[in-house]
């Protein structure tokens, strides 16, 4: 039996590796290799790595982990888990069960993309979901929010830090904004595009112009969607983690959850989406599961 098995070989994942392999535990981190942001070309608001293609940070990764001979690295696809006592049994794509006296999911969250031609085209090529990462890229180019209520006219007023050009599109969703909406929306220069979007178009590397179903278009060199549209691991459910509203885990101290044990760490937990929060996650539930094992194992002796 592992320590630990850490499930996911992001940020989140491969900090907690990291951090429990310096602590001398056993580990099991299994990773599928089809991470959320593999379309993405650069993983931008790291600290020294500000701008590395993020399959370069998962390879040095992993090979930072190659030092740590109590860590193991594994290519599956965990398919299945549940507790077993004070432990966890974790079934992979392959049949193979391995168990471990502590769980870390660090899977991530699955995408959602508008049922609208155009976007899954330019997935992380101008349709993004965070302008914090992305936003720096477009500054002072035409963008659009994507979005209807007070979540497009919070995201809508956010991207004005990197530009002056900004129109919120709501797609059908006229009735979704009060006059007191548009009228802020106004008193901050955002433009409103209520109609019903048709396609997203480009030269087929990046974004250019968003066309709607009554003929118009506009220009547009990114769209950027409201939060939300995102689905966690199947593993969050079958484990029985009480979930928020936005699909993500409510994590408590070092990123536990309600079920002892099992810590969930990365873009499925609370906090923001950020690469570096996502490292920070994993190092603080693989403090935390080094404690609790240390004070288990040593008031046996």
């Amino acid at each position: 039996m592992y320590d630990a098995i850490i499930v996911g070989g992001g940020p989140a994942g491969l900090n907690a590796g990291l951090i429990l392999g310096r602590c001398r535990r056993s580990v099991l981190l299994v990773d599928c290799g089809d991470p959320r942001n593999a379309a993405t070309p650069r993983t931008w608001g790291l600290f020294t790595r500000d701008g590395t293609p993020p399959a370069t940070l998962r390879a040095q990764g992993r090979a930072d982990l190659s030092r740590y001979p109590t860590v193991e690295c594994r290519t599956a696809e965990a398919t299945g888990a549940r507790r077993e006592g004070d432990a966890f049994a974790v079934r992979l794509a392959d049949g193979r069960t391995e168990r471990a006296r502590r769980l870390v999911l660090a899977t991530g969250l699955h995408q959602d993309l508008p049922e609208v031609e155009g976007f899954d085209t330019y997935w992380a090529r101008g349709v993004h979901t965070c302008p914090y990462c992305d936003g720096y890229e477009s500054r002072d180019r035409p963008l659009v929010a994507y979005g209807h209520g007070h979540a497009g006219v919070g995201l809508a007023l956010e991207l004005t830090v990197w530009s002056r050009d900004v129109t919120l599109c709501t797609d059908d969703r006229a009735d979704s904004l009060s006059d007191a909406d548009r009228a802020r929306l106004a008193r901050n220069g955002v433009g409103i595009a209520d109609g019903a979007v048709a396609r997203l178009t480009g030269d087929g590397d990046r974004v250019e112009r968003l066309a709607f179903a009554d003929g118009t278009d506009r220009p547009c060199h990114a769209v950027f969607l409201t939060p939300g549209g995102c689905r966690p691991s199947a593993l969050v459910a079958e484990l029985g983690c009480d979930l928020s509203p936005k699909g993500t885990v409510p994590t408590g101290d070092y990123e536990s959850t309600n079920v002892p044990g099992l810590y969930v760490a990365g873009d499925a937990s609370r906090r923001v989406q950020f690469a570096v929060v996502a490292a920070a996650e994993g190092a603080m539930a693989a403090f935390a599961i080094n404690t609790e094992l240390l004070k288990a194992d040593t008031a046996r002796r």
